[in-house]
């Protein structure tokens, strides 16, 4: 069979696009070895973000008293906060089937590997192999978790973020290795229900990536919650010989043993380019990314791909819109490329991290003179009032033009609030536009005007 495009994989990715090419009015097929949803969907995103649901509710009745209200007791049922994580999955792969069907497209179950001449080949589950071709193929096959040499993943002992939502037992200790979103997220989650977290960051701080208070305050959340962080330490051997796992922690301060049950590698990700043909077809990659240009085409005509294997952030948002991007080029509209520079990223532990722009050690660095607002929620009346008072909204303004160069936010549900600031960002609003656009009140988001005011020392609040 002929289509106008192939696309291999269905993460928010594949899937997105095939939608927007159908919608576009080209006869459209989706290739999935596993689940429609992808690893995203399936394990990632939506499976985590109900695991960490169930650690909040946890919370809730942990602290009903401060509330008022006494809850007599409670108990973490492992195995069923992780079958209703799994349920939540398995509803939404079957909506992305629905938006399959509802779309017209192909859906073609099975392993595809790109073959000359635009042929797509695809080997199903009982061994059958079927080709297709079409005029256009988008690569979209993700990302999985990195596996280190120090300590590599058996699944058992040593696990990736995979397993970690699907274990049968709940560990009584657990070391996480890497403090980024994955991580921290998991640390959160199983120090909540009962477990022994000891997180192990190589860089000098938990969230790296983050504007360097976020970080700090971050940090002094977990502690106080007794997660142990160890910061500028690195793990450079796992033995798994015992009942557990024995880590060797290289610190400043020497080496150090520490034993748990299960360690979770959240060292970052590599993406799924092998055995799919693209040394084949001669396209060009580099460190394990498929390379692109502005359209996410690849330097074979006709052949793109999107997503955790390209260069980029590795975020389902980001994978999204590369995919429409990519999708509205090929049916001849005028696009834009996407904006790097505005993507937001969030973290789901509690408290929330949030941010969209550049850290205000970044802005000083490219030479800007800054004014930089912070607003805490420890000042808010909405915060207060439901007992989530940690954290801040931090701005960051270019002192010349007023731009909006970077924003960071900790606290409760700070990653619903900062697609205020992508837009802000998205359509060059100044620090005074923000001061001037009236917030509801009482409302976390207030914290946003706020900040934009401390920046410019018209803050009413603090």
């Amino acid at each position: 069979m002929n289509y106008d495009l192939i696309v291999i994989g269905s993460g928010p990715g594949g899937y997105v696009a095939a939608i927007r090419a159908s919608q576009l009015g080209l006869k459209t097929a989706i290739v999935e070895r596993e689940s429609l949803g992808g690893i995203c969907l399936n394990w990632g995103c939506i499976p985590t973000k109900a695991l960490l649901k169930s650690a909040e509710v946890n919370n809730y009745f942990a602290h009903s008293d401060s509330y008022g209200i006494k809850s007599g007791g409670h108990q973490p049922d492992f195995t069923a906060i992780i079958d209703r994580s799994r349920g939540v999955a398995g509803n939404m792969s079957k909506g992305i089937d629905f938006l399959m069907r509802k779309n017209k497209i192909d859906v073609i179950m099975g392993t595809a590997s790109l073959q000359p001449g635009k042929m797509v080949e695809v080997k199903d589950a009982d061994g059958k192999r079927q080709t297709y071709g079409a005029k256009h193929i988008i690569l979209a096959t993700g990302a999985r978790s990195r596996s280190l040499p120090s300590m590599p993943i058996d699944g058992k002992k040593i696990i990736g973020y995979r397993e970690a939502m699907s274990l049968k037992d709940q560990p009584k200790s657990m070391i996480i290795v890497g403090s980024g979103a994955i991580g921290m997220e998991f640390a959160y989650f199983y120090n909540s229900i009962g477990t022994k977290v000891t997180v192990v960051e190589f860089m000098d701080r938990i969230l790296p990536r983050e504007d360097a208070e976020v970080s700090r305050a971050m940090n002094r959340s977990f502690k106080k919650d007794k997660v142990n962080i160890m910061t500028s330490a690195e793990v450079t051997a796992v033995d798994t010989k015992g009942s557990g796992v024995v880590a060797t922690v290289k610190t400043k301060k020497g080496e150090e043993k520490l034993e748990a049950d299960i360690l979770l590698s959240a060292v970052g990700i590599v993406a799924n380019t092998e055995n799919i043909g693209l040394e084949a077809l001669g396209i060009k990659t580099d460190r394990g990314l498929v390379l692109v240009n502005d359209y996410y085409e690849t330097n074979v005509a006709g052949i793109y791909a999107i997503g955790d294997m390209v260069p980029g952030p590795a975020l389902a948002h980001v994978a999204s819109h590369e995919g429409i991007i990519c999708v509205e080029k090929i049916a001849g509209m005028d696009v834009e490329p996407m904006d790097y520079g505005n993507i937001p990223s969030c973290t789901y532990t509690q408290p929330e991290v949030a941010s969209v722009g550049i850290t205000e050690e970044e802005a000083k660095e490219k030479g800007y003179e800054l004014k930089v607002g912070k607003f805490p929620f420890s000042a808010s009346g909405k915060a207060t009032a439901a007992g989530k008072k940690d954290g801040f909204v931090k701005l960051i303004f270019d002192d010349k033009y007023g731009e909006l160069l970077g924003a960071h936010l900790i606290g409760a549900g700070v990653t619903e609030m900062v697609a205020e600031l992508v837009l802000a960002r998205k359509l060059e609003t100044t620090g005074h536009e923000i001061i001037k656009a009236v917030h509801p009140h009482p409302t976390m988001s207030e914290a946003i005007m706020e900040a934009a005011a401390a920046a410019y020392g018209e803050v009413v609040h603090i």
